[in-house]
């Protein structure tokens, strides 16, 4: 299976929009721009980016905390999600979402979820749902390795193989759950060993090699389309920064960080590319300085919104 030269290209200026999206907020954040906290995906833009866009559109996605990147896979409108982190009415959840609830029903995102392992109840029933109205359309639901451990992990897997659900449990495994490492919580090396006690299929794939992931996500939907589903697909991944803003990473060696970093999926992309010869490298430079626009309209899209009203503060907090 190859990927298109457009696909590819598209798939490079996603993944490059995630990471300077990601810059920009942990700069943001340090200057106290943006309140509560943030979890950064930097590093992981290969595994969120190259998954949700190996997707069919009205293919559905749940997200965790750590949803930047997914959300900027799906095209989502930099402008509202800038506004969003920023507390601005023009933002998705009107401001009032913040980092961890970037939420876009219309284009099939299901919403980032704050509570760890929150989507692996809400996928299958979502699943459920395109099951039942014969529409032909899968949910992928993303997780982290610390999830795994979650009862909704085994309750979610476990009911949606007895139904045969067309959900694809998409778990990014960066290593660690908070600052806690797989190694000392897990006694199986890979979480998509699970899915033998399901009866289930899996995939192990290298979250670093964006043209892989997008590979493995596509066979895992085909498999769920033909209703033999679910499937459980790992990416092996890593994230550059602490679990949040609020962690001082003092639990991993820069050594350990900096070996990652050497990885980098962005520019392995980059690199293949080129190596295709699908651009040129005068190409790919203009394709990031428009990158580098896109996120400067933003931030000025945002810093020109209105801040939400007092009378707004009891709207959409409880059911009418």
């Amino acid at each position: 299976m190859s990927i298109s030269k457009e696909i590819m290209l598209e798939m490079y200026k996603r993944m490059d929009q995630a990471r300077k999206f990601e810059e920009k907020v942990c700069y943001f954040f340090s200057k106290g721009m943006i309140h509560g906290t943030t979890h950064l995906s930097i590093g992981q833009e290969a595994s969120s980016v190259a998954a949700v866009m190996a997707l069919d559109d009205g293919d559905l996605v749940s997200m965790t905390h750590r949803g930047h990147a997914l959300s900027i896979g799906m095209g989502i409108d930099l402008n509202k999600m800038m506004a969003e982190l920023m507390g601005k009415v023009t933002g998705y959840c009107k401001g009032k979402g913040g980092s961890m609830h970037i939420a876009d029903l219309e284009s099939g995102n299901l919403g980032s979820n704050g509570i760890v392992g929150g989507g692996l109840t809400l996928a299958p029933g979502a699943a459920l749902t395109q099951k039942y109205k014969k529409t032909g359309k899968i949910v992928l639901c993303s997780f982290g390795d610390g999830a795994s451990n979650e009862g909704a992990f085994h309750e979610g897997v476990n009911l949606s193989s007895v139904w045969k659900l067309p959900v694809i449990f998409y778990c990014e495994n960066n290593l660690y759950g908070m600052s806690t490492a797989q190694s000392k919580v897990m006694n199986v090396e890979h979480v998509a060993e699970r899915a033998s006690s399901y009866g289930i299929e899996s995939f192990i794939v290298d979250g670093y090699d964006a043209e892989a992931v997008y590979e493995t996500v596509q066979k895992a939907a085909e498999i769920c389309r033909k209703g033999e589903g679910p499937v459980l697909v790992e990416a092996k991944t890593y994230r550059w920064a602490g679990h949040s803003k609020s962690d001082k990473n003092v639990y991993r060696t820069e050594e350990e960080i900096d070996s990652w970093k050497q990885k980098d999926g962005l520019i392995k992309l980059r690199n293949r590319i080129l190596e295709l010869g699908y651009a040129t490298e005068e190409e790919l430079q203009a394709l990031e300085k428009q990158v580098e626009q896109n996120i400067e309209d933003a931030v000025e899209f945002a810093k020109n919104s209105p801040e939400p009203s007092l009378d707004t503060l009891e709207q959409d907090v409880y059911a009418d």
